[in-house]
């Protein structure tokens, strides 16, 4: 990072206590230059000379860096695991130790996309049998107002490219252009604003002790810092259950894999933890 953006760094945290600090330098300096861009400015120092003087600004540019985004079965070759392998075994495994109980946390789920489309599957599974087994999902994410559109569960038309017509027909109200998930399928579904930096919680509250099967944190650690990922990394490891599974972005395969995980199968973003000898 240059002089000059590291004072930019040093100005949001003092002028307006935004810490970009954590973001990856190199994220940052392009989330910067896209402000610049959109700002007119000729330079980066006219750039620092407008934020200082703009509060606005330096809360628009804090925004840029949270890239809120999501997709129904957005990586198709990491769902396709999942419905076919990853979701049957846990299913088989909780019948027979009489747990019956698959626990997931979905972290950064944004307007709640990832947790809808696990819900769809467990409940495909389900095939009716409400008694056959239960299941937890806890959606969390930084944002209140992304909270917010995912317990509202209304998302436009293209919105819902990656669903087949059976599963929207199945799980969908259509209101004109909007369609809205229906009551029944947010039933498992916990969704709460919570901060994966936060020092004092490993886990979403609404979980009590964590302990889960399957854990979603795709597309969210090369944001960050190395520092700030095995902060991210570690807290997730405390409440990831023995030989529970963690789903990350097609992207971050790298950063996993030189911490400590394996991916259980080629391409697919899913991983284990290593087990120490």
């Amino acid at each position: 990072m240059t002089e000059n953006n590291q004072h930019i760094v040093q100005l949001l945290l003092k002028h307006h206590s935004i810490d970009v600090s954590p973001f990856d330098e190199t994220f940052l300096e392009k989330s910067l230059q896209k402000r610049i861009a959109v700002m007119n400015c000729l330079s980066q120092e006219e750039y620092f000379i407008f934020l200082q003087k703009n509060k606005k600004e330096g809360i628009r540019f804090s925004h840029s860096l949270f890239i809120c985004y999501s997709e129904f079965f957005r990586n198709p070759l990491t769902f396709a695991f999942l419905e076919r392998l990853i979701l049957p075994s846990l299913i088989a495994k909780k019948i027979y130790s009489k747990q019956k109980e698959i626990r997931i946390w979905c972290a950064a789920c944004a307007a709640g996309q990832e947790a809808y489309s696990l819900a769809m599957l467990l409940e495909e599974n389900k095939n009716g049998n409400a008694n056959k087994f239960n299941y937890r999902i806890f959606a969390t994410d930084q944002s209140q107002q992304e909270i917010n559109e995912a317990q509202k569960g209304h998302y436009s038309d293209s919105a819902i490219k990656n669903l087949t017509i059976k599963r929207f027909n199945k799980w969908f109200i259509k209101h004109g252009n909007n369609n809205t998930i229906i009551p029944e399928l947010k039933t498992h579904i916990d969704f709460s604003v919570f901060d994966l930096f936060n020092p004092q919680l490993s886990a979403p509250p609404a979980s009590i002790f964590g302990d889960f099967d399957l854990v979603i944190c795709a597309n969210l650690l090369f944001y960050y810092k190395p520092e700030y990922r095995k902060t991210i990394l570690s807290k997730i490891n405390k409440c990831l259950a023995r030989e529970g599974f963690l789903i990350t972005g097609e992207t971050e395969r790298d950063i996993l894999s030189k911490n400590n995980y394996k991916e259980v199968y080629l391409h697919s973003g899913i991983f284990q933890k290593k087990q120490q000898p």
